[in-house]
């Protein structure tokens, strides 16, 4: 039975972001995260999976740039683009019910939070928060002296204080009250060994998206690509490159909306036979001529279900496509021609 504080709703996979300074111990959470017992199927997004020392008896495959896990978790690395990663995970055939993206320890979290934000994936995810691990024992406010560990703290709306085991009760006191001061409605929790029950960091809902938001009004931020840098001390710098990486690799977004109800039989030979196998995601309300309700469709891969939807809310068709190389006109043709 899959925990109830951890039913996951469908309104787009949840994403937490893990971040935090050099060191902090986001590895090994991610470590505790891929070994749940949740009954939660996580993707854990990586820059060198390596480092992770998954469990052997837990190990069921390796591929280029995945690790699959005998119950049900997947770690995947990413290479160029984060976007891609995201699809990677979006395009496999089993279920993945929530996903995890660790930021190196140089680098700051808010491009990565606006990539979810300001591109195609608002579609298809939904940032839950960002999760900072600090290192209880060696943490001070000199960090901050670092833009990239200032920002950490910042934007987290989750702060892991790790490590507790290594200093005196009365360190750890007096860390937690001047983060209060320094981030106060952050969620602050104490770990060791990365050890923290799942309901309280996953799908918890913190991410204040109005003020990525704000930033994203202010600046380009969310259309650059951030790009991870290994570092082996804490001088560094941060690339905020223009992008247009979803231009060329060809992802694009599909909008159909109609007041007109679809023939159910036209629009399941749609999807079985006519739709482009380059269409990875999508989903919509939609309402059919035989069927008074609406249903919430969701497509992922090369599976979809429908789900009735008893919100009253007026009889129309929205649907949103996701994927590669779509010729939005056309689609847009084969969708009103399953229309009643």
């Amino acid at each position: 039975m899959k925990s109830p504080q951890l039913d996951i709703p469908k309104r787009g996979m949840p994403v937490t972001i893990v971040t935090g300074f050099l060191g902090s111990g986001k590895t090994t959470l991610l470590h505790q995260i891929l070994k749940n017992r949740q009954d939660l199927k996580v993707a854990v997004l990586v820059n060198e999976f390596g480092d992770i020392n998954i469990d052997g008896q837990l190990l069921v495959d390796i591929e280029d740039g995945m690790v699959e896990l005998s119950n049900g978790c997947i770690c995947c690395t990413i290479n160029d683009s984060l976007v891609d990663a995201v699809y990677n995970v979006l395009e496999r055939e089993e279920r993945i019910d929530y996903m995890v993206i660790e930021t190196t320890g140089v680098a700051d979290p808010l491009p990565i939070a606006l990539t979810f934000l300001g591109t195609e994936l608002k579609h298809l995810t939904r940032l839950d928060s960002i999760l900072t691990v600090i290192d209880a024992e060696t943490f001070t406010a000199e960090h901050f002296g670092s833009e990239a560990a200032l920002s950490q703290v910042q934007y987290g709306d989750i702060v892991l204080l790790n490590k507790t085991d290594l200093v005196p009760e009365a360190q750890v006191n007096e860390l937690e009250e001047y983060l209060r001061k320094t981030k106060s409605k952050a969620r602050i929790l104490r770990s060791q060994h990365g050890e923290v029950p799942l309901p309280l960091i996953l799908d918890v809902d913190l991410a204040p998206t109005s003020v990525y938001q704000q930033v994203e009004n202010e600046d380009e931020v969310y259309k650059h690509e951030h790009h991870h840098h290994k570092h082996e001390h804490h001088d560094h710098e941060h690339h905020h490159h223009h992008s247009d990486h979803l231009d060329n690799d060809g992802f694009i977004s599909v909008s159909f909306q109609s007041d007109r109800r679809f023939d159910l039989d036209k629009f399941t030979y749609f999807l079985d036979k006519v739709m482009p196998v380059d269409v990875f995601r999508a989903k919509g309300v939609l309402c059919f001529d035989s069927e008074d309700l609406r249903f919430v469709f969701q497509l992922s891969g090369k599976r979809y279900e429908l789900n009735y939807d008893h919100r009253k809310k007026p009889i129309d068709n929205q649907l949103v496509l996701i994927g590669r190389n779509l010729d939005a006109q056309l689609l847009q043709q084969q969708l009103r021609e399953c229309l009643v």
